[in-house]
């Protein structure tokens, strides 16, 4: 799918149904239709319905892979041209970040819920289990991956972990070390591929990789594996439904996220709802006049 000829000339607030030209949709079959916030469309999907349609593609022998928008990756898509075209060749977007929800329902379009893959690791790995498929470990600090490994084992005890791998910083400027990832990939056949490397690194690898395991569903999951590991607490569930989850990172990493949250999230988050809000009510104006 282009990014050009496709995304872009939808209108934001439109529900739109993916075509079966659309190159982006690997798993062809019963799209979910997406929800446009400005020019990126995020599929309508609970995390129930996501794992199904993964689990369908798989029994189908069709691979893909999962983008987790959260507002950041939004900002990014419509400022980054190259991110945008990650974003364009996933199969499935859904919503991590509480904010896209909101401003979907602002605009009159609602999406069913938030998608945080933070929640998926779990859900996903209880339906791989169940249906006997491998997954393998991509990411995270020394030691996380496999520390995520044995506790997802421990929670799902059919659950096939087929291997755990735990790049070196700097690693994807080195295509000997990316070569490397893909034979190990080659290697251990897993059917699903968590990668937690963070945004845009985990994009653009499974972008590059995804072709040596076109069977096979991957998803980048951020800090995921920490959260799995027992290594990062994740927001008390309250925080978690009431769209807070990214005030109680802040707290615990000051230093790194302040400058994503503060200075881009705050100003363009609250942008964004405002446009949605207004957006609805010009649709209900001209509504009336009609």
């Amino acid at each position: 799918m282009d990014q050009g000829s496709h995304m872009s000339d939808v209108r934001s607030g439109a529900i739109v149904a993916d075509g079966p030209d659309s190159r982006s949709q690997d798993a062809g079959a019963n799209v979910p239709p997406r929800i446009m916030l400005r020019s990126m469309g995020i599929h309508a999907v609970t995390e129930a319905e996501c794992v199904r349609y993964i689990i369908g593609a798989m029994e189908r022998a069709e691979g893909g892979w999962v983008a987790t928008a959260n507002l950041d990756h939004l900002r990014r898509y419509l400022a980054e041209p190259d991110f945008a075209r990650l974003y364009a060749d996933a199969s499935l977007v859904v919503a991590d970040g509480m904010p896209l929800v909101w401003a979907s329902r602002l605009q009159g379009t609602p999406l069913p819920q938030r998608v945080a893959g933070s929640n998926l690791i779990w859900s996903l790995s209880e339906a791989a289990a169940a249906h006997g498929y491998s997954v393998f470990l991509l990411g995270g600090a020394p030691q996380t991956a496999e520390r995520a490994a044995e506790i997802l084992r421990g929670r799902y005890p059919r659950l096939r972990v087929a291997g755990t791998d735990c790049p070196p910083p700097g690693f994807e400027k080195d295509p000997a070390h990316v070569q490397r990832i893909a034979r190990l990939l080659e290697q251990a056949g897993p059917d699903i591929v968590y990668v937690a490397l963070g945004s845009p690194k985990q994009e653009q690898l499974i972008v590059r990789l995804r072709g040596r395991l076109p069977r096979a569903w991957w998803l980048g999951i951020g800090i995921s594996f920490s959260f799995v590991a027992g290594q990062v607490r994740r927001a008390p569930l309250w925080m978690q439904r009431a769209g807070l989850e990214w005030l109680h990172r802040l707290v615990q990493e000051p230093s790194r996220l302040s400058r994503r949250y503060l200075l881009h999230g705050l100003p363009f988050g609250a942008a964004l709802l405002a446009e949605s809000a207004v957006r609805r009510g010009l649709r209900c104006a001209g509504g009336l006049r009609r």
